[in-house]
């Protein structure tokens, strides 16, 4: 899944060696945190949180039925 978000975002970016994905998973729910260099965050966010919304979608539809568990994605700033 790490490899999946990556994928995705990389190509959005200016800076693709600053796109870092940790995962943290506790017992019920796994959260995928997704960082980008700070000028980068407008694109991975996009206009409204359309870009965001979508990355989600990939990411929750796709991750969802693996892992039996709530799947989520943080951006962090």
């Amino acid at each position: 899944m790490k490899q999946l978000i990556e994928t995705i975002v990389k190509p959005l970016v200016d800076h693709p060696g600053d796109v870092q994905v940790d995962k943290d998973e506790q017992h019920h729910r796994v959260t995928y945190k997704l960082s980008v260099n700070p000028e980068d965050m407008g694109k991975v966010i996009g206009k409204q949180g359309r870009v965001a919304k979508a990355i989600r979608t990939i990411v929750y539809s796709a991750a969802g039925s693996r892992h039996g568990k709530k799947v989520y994605l943080d951006i962090i700033d």
